[in-house]
């Protein structure tokens, strides 16, 4: 048998070469044969090697291809083991070294019961973060309609290699990197199958943002949400679009429809709802066929071992074996956790990207900004419509004012007092607990996820709100968040305490929050510890917005500062931020302000969220 090349494939063919090249020989001492994966551009290859132990250091040698039973070393033709290419081709398949999927080469590499052993290169384990940032690419996106730093660049290349190799990965850079862009970069760059939809389920406080950006980013797709009552009852108008959004609520009471067909991708932001393998919306959403997977997350995926396996079976099903396998495998008691989670991230870590904000800040501004347009659920929508019509029955024509602080009261939690009437002491507004709506909205859930990831990156944080009950809600939505520093300075703060505050919180060696009343502290104060900055509610003076933002975004920042702006969209808070865009791109221009204040009172009183 004859390779490409006109060299004999078998030994024993080799062997009855009359001539063989200058120099070369022919030895009968065997060497022992092993499985070899590598990566070569977008492809998992498995290779048949040679290998020697020589002084204890382990020798390799290539055969040309897995259907080769000799190698060459130095100047001498040796023999592998008879049954070892048959033993490859059974296993594998023959060929000029065969392309095998992760999920393959992950179980060969755990399995004891093969008879050859299996080893992987370096290059093979190395984390999606050190692949990306190797690639260095200068990948073109079709009708995006932005451009993307390097470190972005690299991860839709990044995914696009390793979505080919392994069928899912999980997508867990640090908030402010613009994941969503990448997913939306990926998907122009990836052609759509006909009849075959992409699928992206996201927490319902998410579904506005998601909307936005494909409509800004890539308006080019065409781009179906699935949510609320006017939704479709048959899985046919999901394939008139390109891309479908939906909740993880609403996939669960819809499964029957999303398990109708195969969709192209799935893509699941805010993963961590799904990393408890018990849950039935991790159950659920396990029904959902689909080509490839891309699991989103902000947070570490390390935390613990059950969580990471829920991931990576749900992005790579079968990956690492069943539930009980894995546990005998990986136990995570407490003498055996740390050695477990050191085995585990070999196998995990090529497929997640993970990047900080430190690993990619050459290429980042100064300044990150960032709109977080959220959606009221439909129990809020409704008591939303009832307090602006009944407001403006009591006022009439006088109360804007009052109506559009009781909106913004009942936008920021809906437990703050939103009958109260007196404008200059709206930041003392009391929480009346009440069991119909839930200590957990929208906005508290995103914002309480924006603080866990920045305090497990160590980072520390500001939360900018017109109302000082906010920090106790948020403190208690995250359940006193332990180990963290936290601290307010609003109105009722004494003055002179209050650089103390500030200087306790930047000397606390870990991370930390102090929740801040824009009116109190959003001038004369330096607090460059902070590298992110949340205003959890907007405020109608763009300056005092400015000014806000400035205590951590000033001379002596030595980091990016990432600033979120929260909101919720058809509402009060849609009109504020619109107004604080509006000054931002006229800059210091000398305006008609009386003017555009009645125009949004006016737009204030008029706004209501839909069904």
């Amino acid at each position: 048998m004859i390779d490409a090349r006109g060299l004999p494939v078998s030994f024993r063919e080799v062997s009855r070469l009359r001539e063989l090249p200058d120099g070369v020989d022919i030895s009968d001492r065997m060497i022992d044969a092993e499985i070899e994966f590598d990566i070569r551009d977008d492809r998992i290859i498995s290779k048949v090697i040679g290998v020697e132990y020589v002084k204890g250091s382990k020798r390799r040698y290539p055969t040309l291809s897995d259907n080769h039973d000799w190698i060459l070393s130095g100047s001498s033709i040796r023999p592998l083991p008879a049954d070892a290419t048959s033993l490859v081709r059974a296993e594998l398949g023959g060929g000029r070294h065969g392309e095998i999927k992760f999920k393959k080469a992950i179980n060969l590499l755990r399995s004891d019961k093969f008879d050859l052993p299996v080893s992987a290169t370096e290059r093979f384990y190395e984390s999606g973060q050190k692949q990306a940032t190797a690639l260095g690419s200068d990948l073109e996106i079709p009708n995006l309609n932005a451009k993307l730093f390097n470190y972005q660049r690299n991860g839709v290349d990044w995914m696009r290699r390793v979505i080919k190799r392994s069928g899912g990965l999980i997508l867990a850079d640090e908030m402010g990197l613009g994941k969503t862009i990448q997913i939306i970069a990926l998907f122009l760059i990836e052609k759509q199958p006909q009849d075959n939809p992409r699928l992206v389920v996201c927490p319902t406080s998410l579904l506005v943002n998601w909307k936005r950006e494909f409509d800004r980013f890539a308006p080019s797709l065409s781009v179906g949400v699935h949510h609320g009552p006017l939704r479709t009852g048959h899985y046919r108008d999901f394939l008139e679009f390109d891309v479908v959004i939906t909740t993880y609520d609403t996939i669960v009471n819809d499964i029957s429809l999303f398990s109708s067909f195969q969709w192209a991708w799935l893509v699941c932001d805010e993963a961590q709802a799904i990393k408890n393998p018990f849950t039935e919306r991790r159950r659920t959403l396990v029904n959902v066929t689909r080509e490839r997977t891309i699991l989103m997350t902000g947070t570490p995926v390390e935390n613990y071992l059950l969580d990471l396996w829920s991931l990576l079976d749900f992005a790579v099903p079968g990956l690492l074996g069943s539930l009980e396998k894995f546990q005998r495998d990986f136990p995570e008691t407490e003498d055996s956790a740390e050695g477990s989670a050191t085995r585990l991230r070999r196998y995990a870590e090529p497929i997640i990207l993970r990047r900080l904000v430190t690993d990619v800040a050459n290429d980042l501004p100064e300044r990150i900004d960032i709109e977080l347009p959220l959606a009221l659920d439909e129990d809020h929508r409704e008591r939303y419509r009832y307090i602006r019509r009944e407001t403006l029955k009591e006022y009439v024509s006088a109360g804007g004012l009052v109506a559009t602080l009781r909106l913004q009261l009942f936008c920021t939690h809906p437990w703050l007092n939103h009958s109260l009437t007196e404008i200059d002491r709206e930041e003392d507004a009391d929480l009346i607990e009440t069991p119909t709506f839930a200590l957990h909205t929208g906005k508290v859930e995103r914002t309480v996820d924006l603080l866990k990831e920045a305090f497990s990156n160590g980072s520390k944080v500001l939360v900018f709100s017109l109302f000082n009950k906010v920090g106790d809600i948020l403190y208690r939505a995250g359940d006193k968040f332990k180990g963290v520093y936290w601290n307010a300075i609003n109105g009722s703060t004494p003055q002179q305490i209050r650089q103390s505050i500030i200087d306790e919180y930047s000397s606390f060696d870990g991370p930390g929050c102090l929740v801040l009343n824009p009116k109190a502290a959003g001038a004369g104060l330096n607090i460059t510890a902070a590298t992110v900055v949340i205003h959890y509610t907007p405020v109608w003076n763009p300056a005092l917005e400015a000014q806000a933002s400035a205590r951590a975004h000033r001379q002596g920042q030595t980091a990016p500062v990432s600033i979120y702006q929260l909101y919720y969209e058809d509402t009060v808070e849609e009109v504020m931020m619109e107004r604080l865009k509006w000054k931002r791109k006229i800059g210091n221009v000398i305006t008609t302000m009386p003017q555009r204040d009645k125009d949004d009172l006016d737009r204030a009183l008029k706004i209501e969220p839909q069904s």
